[in-house]
């Protein structure tokens, strides 16, 4: 028992600063839109461009997933991936940092932004990926471990907001780089000295580094994801996703260069709208009363998730929370939670960066300029009528209860 109890807390350690450190990529990414706005002089489609192309590294999630599910290091296929993902994150905005006090160019910056993402994202498929472990524990702590990481991702998002639009406004953008990057540094540096062994995660499969192994994994993945209630929710969530055009990097435009708002209040009022807008992002704000029904459905069916929409700092940087309350008990059966998480939360960013690239369509159909914002509103207007598309679909969602009735 206190063995188990003492590889909870290391999890807890483990994940709840790994989730913090992922929440508040908001800080630097705040300081990277006014690095590329008032420094390289970009324009809000090249801004939202930048933004979302960033994101691409994420749609490669179910590949992270796969190879960590299957290819092992030194007997562990977590920890170390998590230490990969940090280190990644840390030379990126270290060197982003540096590079940011000479003449950098915009495709040295969205180089280092790619990698910077890469590295998020293989943190975030390892993280979910051992609370989708951590679960099949029978015993109190793991059921609150969701929740627990939850609440670290989120603190580091309201910090991260907050003190980032602080920082700008006393220092500069490109001080937001070198903090994370030290942060991330830190975080690669405390995952070396935590074993795999010692956090009592379950035995999976035994390992494999080979292509047979990789091969397994990605056969049962495809079995998991044949099932309904699995393919019909990830369809209908990233679906109503990409219908949905933004106008983020407009949107941060027309707040700091016409409504004149400095780093720290604009940092202040994106927290403010984060934490008003804590709805699933896939539903877009929809409604209270549809948001309930989808929960509901999809937690019959076995998956449930939550993409949090960071903000509106226009970077569609994805955080969410794990989504393994109610992870399928084949996937986590067979091994593949990681794989799995990793294939859902690919479908929302490929979503997000579609979204995002209709906003820039969006945007010059309107035409929208860094001088002219008077066809703003009119783009506002097509995206709220485009949130109401989604709803058409809303039969997607699976419902066993339903089904169970129809066939009686």
């Amino acid at each position: 028992m206190s063995s188990d109890g003492g590889g909870s807390r290391r999890i807890r350690w483990l994940l709840g600063f790994g989730f913090f450190v992922q929440g508040f990529r908001g800080f630097p990414w705040l300081g990277a839109n006014f690095f590329l706005t008032d420094e390289l002089r970009v324009n809000p489609s090249v801004l939202q461009l930048l933004q979302n192309s960033a994101n691409l590294p994420m749609v490669a999630k179910p590949i992270y997933g796969v190879v960590s599910d299957a290819v092992y290091f030194f007997g562990q296929h977590r920890v170390p991936y998590i230490a990969f993902g940090a280190l990644l994150q840390a030379v990126s905005w270290l060197a982003i940092a540096f590079l940011a006090r000479s003449n950098v160019s915009i495709l040295a910056l969205s180089l280092y932004l790619l990698l910077s993402n890469l590295g998020a994202s293989v943190v975030e498929v390892a993280n979910d990926a051992i609370v989708a472990e951590a679960g099949k524990r029978k015993s109190a702590s793991s059921g609150e471990l969701p929740s627990f990481v939850w609440m670290a991702s989120s603190l580091g998002g309201i910090l991260g907001n907050l003190l980032g639009g602080i920082a700008i406004k006393t220092f500069s953008s490109q001080s937001t780089f070198l903090v994370f990057g030290l942060l991330a540094l830190l975080q690669f540096l405390v995952t070396l000295n935590i074993r795999e062994k010692s956090l009592n995660l379950p035995e999976n499969h035994s390992p494999s580094g080979g292509g047979g192994g990789i091969k397994s994994h990605v056969s049962d993945l495809s079995r998991v994801l044949r099932k309904p209630e699995i393919s019909y929710s990830i369809a209908w969530m990233a679906l109503s996703t990409a219908l949905v055009p933004v106008l983020t990097g407009t949107m941060f435009f027309y707040q700091t260069k016409i409504l004149n708002m400095d780093a720290s209040l604009l940092g202040i009022s994106k927290e403010a709208d984060r934490s008003h807008s804590g709805n699933y992002s896939c539903l877009r704000g929809v409604g209270p009363i549809v948001r309930e029904r989808s929960v509901q459905r999809l937690g019959s069916g076995g998956l449930c998730l939550r993409a949090l929409r960071f903000g509106d700092i226009g970077d569609f940087v994805l955080f969410q929370e794990p989504a393994v309350h109610g992870v399928d008990d084949e996937a986590v059966s067979r091994g593949c939670e990681g794989s799995l998480m990793a294939f859902v939360m690919s479908a929302i960013a490929l979503a997000f960066i579609v979204s995002g690239y209709l906003g820039i369509v969006l945007a010059s159909f309107v035409e929208v300029t860094v001088d002219d914002h008077s066809g703003f509103a009119g783009g506002l207007a097509v995206e709220a009528v485009c949130v109401v598309v989604p709803l058409v679909f809303t039969s997607w969602i699976y419902d066993e209860e339903e089904k169970s009735k129809k066939e009686e």
